[in-house]
């Protein structure tokens, strides 16, 4: 038995991780804070558990990572996904938006891991962190949002060199834009038509087009796999050229 930890799995790319997970026979807690399209996800699978509340504290997220212990024993994959954009300059960014932004894309993953590793220890299992290809590189009007992913990126790096003679692996996945529910909000906050705001999106990457939460899904559950036995300290791009 493979058991995986997803995060921000109620919808878009953490709902599409939770699924592929489960289509390739891995059980899955998927945990998210809107329980009615989490039991959506659910639906998909009998492999699927969900776990509906707020990750703001380190003792929520020991919370979660007991609460997969108990219901299927053991911890193979942790995938810290849930995450949250607020734009702004720096002098647009207030302390709640910096410190929203922080907690959830930067001080979560953080607190899983801690939890997290001692059972992976045990498994020899992984970490995969969805970062952000700006986390890579800067991106105008994200200073809080860059600097928590370029944060997510180090992290993993340190965890990998930390872990890495002890079997655990620990990489980071940088999309670029992907068609999820984040980026149509993007486009409301910004008051433009979500249509236009995608093919802008598409018109802005080298191969012309974007994501699908589906193929992030993809490379994550790649990274888990034993054919991804000597990846470690990676943070890999899936950007459609846009880092390169």
């Amino acid at each position: 038995m493979s058991v995986v930890l997803v995060t921000g799995a109620s919808s878009g790319i953490g709902a599409a991780i939770a699924i592929a997970f489960a289509e390739d026979g891995w059980d899955v807690m998927a945990a998210g804070r809107d329980e009615s399209r989490l039991e959506e996800v659910a639906e998909v699978s009998e492999r699927i558990v969900t776990w509906s509340g707020e990750l703001v504290e380190a003792a929520d997220c020991e919370e979660l990572v007991d609460d997969t212990i108990d219901e299927f024993g053991e911890l193979d994959c942790l995938v810290n996904n849930a995450g949250v954009i607020v734009r702004g300059t720096v002098a647009e960014t207030t302390d709640e938006d910096w410190r929203f932004t922080m907690g959830l894309n930067l001080d979560v993953p953080f607190y899983l891991s801690r939890a997290a590793i001692p059972h992976l220890l045990q498994s020899e299992g992984s970490i995969i962190n969805i970062a952000s290809d700006w986390g890579l590189k800067g991106g105008k009007r994200a200073a809080a949002y860059c600097a928590s992913k370029g944060g997510i990126v180090l992290l993993t790096k340190a965890m990998a060199l930390d872990h890495a003679r002890e079997g655990v692996r620990i990489n980071a996945i940088c999309p670029g834009d992907v068609d999820t529910p984040m980026l149509a909000a993007e486009a409301e906050d910004l008051g433009v038509d979500l249509d236009e705001y995608l093919a802008a999106a598409a018109d802005g990457s080298p191969n012309g087009r974007i994501a699908t939460p589906e193929e992030i899904a993809a490379l994550t559950l790649f990274l888990a796999s034993d054919a991804a036995a000597q990846i470690t300290g990676a943070a890999i791009p899936i950007d459609g050229g846009a880092t390169a």
